[in-house]
């Protein structure tokens, strides 16, 4: 990671070239050159379902490495696309207004929150030596990210979470109060005092919704 104190294209893109020449020239090689049906098919592969589609070159190299970029229109120039075909790299793009989704996105968010840390810089040099020593750092144990994960396991869980009704299958969003043994109306979801009732200990306090 090297930073810069501002990056419009043609400091980015220059930049981007020469780090992705560095990353597709070491990959392993191919164990088979696919056929030109069959490249043009790993191509067109990433393309299916897309509302827009830019026009694949006439003569493609196999397919090595995607590279998913926001939906910034500096980001499709016909210069730019051009060379990341010819260089076997498809690139793809987040929805518009959905940068979020692109990985890289979480990961300078952990990045600037480790090299901040309550802390404030006196300048942008300073700013940017924090930047790279947090991403060496980073580089050198990696944390790995998936899709999903724990948090949104917690997300759908929440979204999903439903109160049977008896036994016909029908389900509420909320719990719905139900007559006690005590003649008080109680929600078992709601009621501190439901277990101590279930044990039988007295108690001083019932809730009652009306």
């Amino acid at each position: 990671m090297k930073g810069v104190t501002h990056s419009p294209n043609t400091v980015l893109h220059p930049w981007l070239e020469r780090e992705l020449t560095a990353i597709v020239a070491v990959l392993p090689p191919l164990d088979e050159v696919p056929d030109a049906a069959a490249n043009r098919a790993a191509w067109t592969h990433w393309q299916e379902g897309l509302s827009v589609r830019f026009t694949l070159l006439e003569v493609l190299p196999p397919l090595r490495l995607l590279l998913i970029l926001d939906n910034l229109s500096g980001h499709k120039s016909v210069a730019f696309v051009c060379w990341l075909m010819a260089h076997g790299i498809m690139p793809l793009y987040t929805p518009i207004s959905g940068s979020g989704l692109n990985m890289a996105e979480s990961i300078q968010r952990v990045l600037v929150s480790r090299a901040l840390a309550g802390q404030h810089p006196a300048g942008p040099e300073q700013l940017i030596q924090w930047l790279e020593a947090v991403a060496r750092g980073w580089n050198a144990a990696p944390t790995p990210f998936v899709w999903g994960g724990k948090r949104a396991l917690r997300r759908q869980q929440a979204r999903e979470r439903r109160y049977r009704l008896s036994g016909s299958g029908a389900m509420t969003r909320q719990p719905i109060p139900h007559q006690g043994t005590d003649g008080m109306a109680t929600s078992k979801a709601s009621d501190p005092l439901a277990p101590a009732r279930r044990r039988g200990e007295p108690s001083s306090t019932v809730w009652n919704p009306h």
